[in-house]
């Protein structure tokens, strides 16, 4: 962003909107307890509310949705309506377009907004490439909505011979992979060639897909999703506030933040109980709107174990969401816990033996620490009843 544009420095004449995508509204988090999949849920249609705020407090020109405003094409009618009810707090125009997961096929999602008569008078919403028009604004979107899910033609190459108003700021809003950007990864489908804002004279390319905030060069960009919806870490949950001068001016783009929740993955290797001490530490810093995966890695002894478990127990209590797998963490009683349970030589101390041997078969892994934890347990137990009597 520029020094002007920091100061907030903005020529009053300059064309002015949000570029937003991939709300995927109606996904669902099955990996998830009901109650945090609900509201991780809601949090989507949350955000399209800040959102609208967010347009109507910094009096953008036009909001621009570059794609898969919906998750799937299956989502309820209730869902639709509540989505485009979330628009009402900006009365500008909005514009938006079909991606891969709501393309706009002969029957999706998007007709039957239409026949539900709930799409509002200021969205608009093309289903086939062309030039939407918004002359108050001084803003031609070069529009290229997704009418079928995987394609491996370049949509965007129609905009090279479209032709818009003289003056007009031209801005493309599109749906793809930029090829050669992207990790290699992602899929190869729905290409959009690297160059395509100077090939069809565009001053800004408005992309959808990637979930992540990223620039490809200075007049496309990816909005990324503007609340977090997976593990990884390429700067998601946010918007794009862009200004452009004048046609052939470059676009000063700023990122405003959006997304409420945090999602975090950690991959944990422990070997000492100091090790397990300093992520009950971080754990216990986790709040409300942290949604978390751990893998645990590593051996522990008994005691480690079970405070590790209490750990994991509260940070689930006070976060949004902590998804734990301690299938990688091997339980190793030391000799003081076999001496405590009475377990280092007879029968019990052959099975624990045998146990651990088996924790080092990924097959047998999880369920031969659970048995020897419950073994440990249980020996313990009995070795406590016994010295009670």
């Amino acid at each position: 962003m520029s020094l002007a544009a920091g100061l907030g420095l903005y020529n009053p004449g300059m064309t002015h909107f949000l570029h937003t995508a991939d709300w995927q509204i109606g996904r669902q988090y099955g990996q998830f307890d009901t109650d945090d999949a609900a509201l991780l849920a809601e949090a989507r249609i949350d955000v399209v509310t800040r959102i609208a705020a967010l347009a109507a407090e910094r009096q953008v020109d036009a909001v621009l949705v570059a794609g898969d405003v919906f998750d799937t094409q299956a989502v309820s009618d209730r869902t639709i309506r509540r989505l485009f009810a979330a628009l009402a707090g900006y009365t500008g125009p909005w514009v938006m377009i079909a991606g891969n997961h709501d393309a706009a096929l002969a029957d999706s999602v998007w007709s039957r907004a239409a026949q539900l008569g709930c799409i509002p008078p200021n969205v608009q919403v093309p289903l086939r490439a062309g030039v939407v028009d918004l002359a108050p604004q001084n803003l031609a979107v070069l529009a290229a909505p997704l009418t079928q899910r995987h394609t491996y033609d370049d949509v965007t190459q129609a905009f090279d011979a479209m032709e818009s108003q003289a003056g007009r700021v031209r801005v493309g809003l599109a749906h793809g992979s930029v090829a050669g950007r992207l990790p290699d990864t992602i899929d190869a489908t729905n290409p959009i060639a690297p160059d395509r804002a100077a090939r069809a004279r565009l001053d800004y390319l408005a992309l959808g897909d990637w979930h992540g905030c990223l620039s490809i060069d200075e007049r496309t960009w990816y909005a990324g999703t503007p609340e977090q919806d997976r593990f990884r870490g390429n700067e998601p949950g946010y918007a794009l506030d862009v200004r452009i001068a004048a046609p052939g001016a470059a676009p000063q783009v700023e990122r405003v933040a959006t997304g409420r929740y945090r999602w975090s993955a950690w991959t944990e290797t422990l070997s000492l109980p100091t090790d397990a001490q300093a992520l009950a530490e971080r754990l216990a810093a986790l709040r409300a709107d942290d949604v978390l995966r751990l893998e645990l890695q590593g051996h522990v002894n008994v005691p480690t174990w079970e405070a590790l478990q209490r750990a994991v127990a509260q940070a689930a209590a006070q976060a949004r969401a902590v998804l734990a797998d301690f299938s990688g963490l091997l339980l190793e009683p030391d000799e003081a816990d076999l001496a405590q349970l009475g377990a280092a030589s007879g029968y019990v101390g052959e099975v624990a033996a045998q146990l651990r041997a088996m924790q080092a078969d990924p097959d047998q892994a999880a369920v031969a620490g659970e048995a020897l934890r419950l073994l440990l347990r249980f020996q313990r137990e009995g070795t406590a009843a016994g010295g009670a009597q």
